[in-house]
């Protein structure tokens, strides 16, 4: 389909970032998206580490630079610096954890507050995440209400058994590219039309 001039030998680059409090599984998560395999190992994140995934979304090649953040309150300023030229955020809570659910709201205000303001409809999702677990706190029907309310897509995954792992991050690629390609298409109109030719002004004589 044209539209785009892409060139489609061109990868898009798309910074994701997840954030979310300590110990929901964030890294866990996204190695198990990047590697397929599940990563046990319970050393804080200190900052942010980064990984990357090549995958094709609507026949465009991405490359989707993933940012695993700390979720330690520490860390909270420090992280927040690494919102900047997000394309995409992963808010993560554990569905065990009533604490990381109901920070969510910080989370997500902190972020929409440090990225340079744009549109509100941010690409953005929702992961409660350790559904494996039998003891959960959070009913679906909470986080789902949460989600909708604000608009934003919610999976329920389990980073363990790779249960809507994927799914979760190719949405979030989804929107974001739909966003990037239209702030990029509105750039390349903008360029092309300099002079406003909406309606003819009417020459009053």
């Amino acid at each position: 389909p044209q539209g785009l001039s892409m060139d489609a030998s061109k990868k898009v680059d798309l910074k994701i970032i997840i954030i979310g409090a300590l110990g929901v599984g964030k890294t866990s998560l996204l190695h198990q998206y990047v590697h397929k395999t599940f990563y046990e190992d319970y050393r804080t994140t200190l900052g942010a580490s980064i990984l990357t995934k090549v995958l094709a979304v609507d026949n465009t090649p991405l490359k989707l630079q993933i940012w695993d953040t700390g979720g330690q309150e520490r860390f909270r300023s420090m992280v927040s610096t690494f919102y900047k030229g997000s394309d995409g955020c992963m808010l993560a809570f554990d569905v065990t954890d009533r604490e990381s659910f109901e920070a969510l709201d910080n989370w997500r205000d902190d972020f929409l507050e440090k990225v340079i303001p744009r549109e509100q409809d941010f690409p953005m999702v929702v992961l409660g995440n350790k559904i494996d677990l039998s003891d959960r706190q959070v009913p679906k029907e909470t986080a789902s209400a949460w989600c909708k309310e604000k608009d934003i897509p919610y999976f329920e995954v389990s980073a363990k058994n790779n249960i809507n792992v994927a799914e979760a991050f190719e949405t979030l690629a989804k929107q974001a590219l739909s966003t990037y390609k239209g702030i990029f298409e509105s750039y390349l109109t903008d360029s092309i039309k300099l002079t406003p030719n909406d309606k003819p002004k009417q020459s009053c004589c």
